[in-house]
């Protein structure tokens, strides 16, 4: 007998069938939509991983392109000198030939070619492009393998287990963002 066809993307029903008064009923409920082949499982698990990981990555990357773009003005600090309001004390000049500022007024571009939006988008598109091959390579771990211990105990997939596992892979994604922000802050 050969294995039904996947349901059309996303296949999504009401999840109260499987989980509510299952007692005494078929495995496979009337209503709900099962997956029977690896690729289904994969394309769905992608797609759902797509969706919820990838506008998270464009995000960081967002955030970080304006900020490459159009960087914090530098604080002004103002000296010890400046911010006391006591007597001013006559200093003695020194006869120098060359009088460094303390701060230079202009300083040199560190690559004349490249400017600063170029760097930009370079960030830009390297977060964009991490976001899809993060998706591709997370679904084809979870799905293949999930689906594998679906197949070796019996189980009928549901299509709401491919967006289970692209929720976990989001949240797990941004778990493994905290430690990083605690050291920066």
């Amino acid at each position: 007998m050969a294995k039904p066809r996947a349901p059309p993307w996303p296949g999504l029903y009401d999840p109260g069938l499987e989980i509510l008064h299952i007692e005494h009923h078929n495995a496979i409920q009337p209503g709900a939509s099962y997956l029977y082949h690896a690729r289904d499982v994969f394309r769905y698990t992608l797609f759902w991983t797509l969706i919820l990981y990838t506008p998270i990555f464009l995000l960081c990357g967002s955030y970080a392109f304006w900020n490459l773009n159009f960087p914090p003005s530098p604080r002004y600090e103002p000296s010890l000198r400046e911010a006391s309001s006591g007597t001013s004390y006559q200093l003695a000049s020194f006869s120098t030939p060359h009088v460094k500022p303390l701060r230079p007024q202009k300083l040199p571009r560190e690559n004349e070619r490249r400017s600063r939006l170029a760097f930009a988008l370079l960030v830009l598109f390297t977060f964009a492009t991490l976001s899809v091959a993060g998706a591709v390579t997370g679904s084809a771990v979870l799905a293949f393998s999930i689906f594998g211990l679906y197949t070796a105990a019996n189980f009928n997939m549901s299509t709401w287990i491919p967006f289970l596992l692209a929720v976990m892979q989001v949240l797990v994604g941004l778990l493994s963002i905290w430690p990083s922000i605690i050291d920066i802050i």
